[in-house]
């Protein structure tokens, strides 16, 4: 195959990679603690021969995490909760343990602070949160501390993943870390709001129509280098 077309086909592969990303961004805007993704492109030079000569080819594996913090939208239900700065609340699921931003939590039969998916919220121990019975109201301070009816039961942790560690996305909302997360005190806890994604519809719609007119421009090179290689062969057969 032409090295011309190798070199395209790549550009091709991120840029739908990139589209997708763009359309899950999207449907996302309006999921509350949602991050926004971006794809990060990377040169990768293919030798051609042993004289030193190489091709240029594109990939877009990477993804880039935006850690903006999203606005805060007042809900006045007790249990919704944001994070204003640092850190990310620990949710307990089947495959393990999870860091999210989304903040919705409803109790469980037996009293446990459960989120949308059904993990439940864990504390700074990374134990449970089990409402006590007969609670008639539950207050959450800044720094996490749970209280109800005046007296403090527990307390919420914040935590990040150990440093020089990644977050890989794991659902819409949840990050699967490798390590012990860590706790950290510089973020706060807002009770009775809920952090919005931080996905700027606006600019995403406008990289979607930027990464659809690049792959139509790429897509119309390949076309012409196919037609050139068909004419090729064909005056050869001749």
């Amino acid at each position: 195959m032409d090295n011309a077309i190798y070199a395209s086909l790549s550009r091709q592969s991120g840029l739908m990679a990139e589209m997708r990303v763009v359309a899950n961004n999207i449907a996302n805007a309006n999921t509350a603690g949602y991050r926004r993704e971006g794809v990060i492109f990377a040169e990768h030079l293919s030798a051609l021969d042993r004289q030193g000569d190489t091709l240029s080819m594109a990939h877009a594996r990477g993804r880039l995490l935006d850690l903006q913090q999203g606005s805060l939208t007042q809900t006045n239900n007790s249990m919704d909760l944001a994070i204003e700065g640092e850190g990310f609340f620990l949710v307990e699921s089947p495959e393990g343990l999870r860091l999210t931003r989304a903040g919705a939590f409803t109790p469980s039969a037996e009293g446990e602070l459960m989120n949308a998916d059904g993990h439940r919220l864990l504390d700074e121990g990374q134990a449970p949160i089990i409402l006590p019975a007969g609670a008639s109201s539950v207050a959450i301070g800044a720094d996490g501390t749970l209280s109800a009816n005046g007296l403090p039961f527990g307390r919420i942790g914040l935590f990040t993943p150990p440093e020089g560690i990644d977050l890989t996305r794991q659902s819409g909302t949840g990050f699967a870390i490798e390590g012990a997360p860590e706790l950290v005190e510089e973020g706060r806890i807002r009770q009775g709001f809920l952090e919005e994604s931080n996905v700027d519809p606006v600019f995403e719609i406008t990289r979607m129509i930027e990464v659809q007119r690049a792959y139509e421009l790429g897509q119309t090179f390949l076309d012409r280098e196919d037609q050139r290689i068909r004419g090729a062969i064909t005056a050869m057969t001749r």
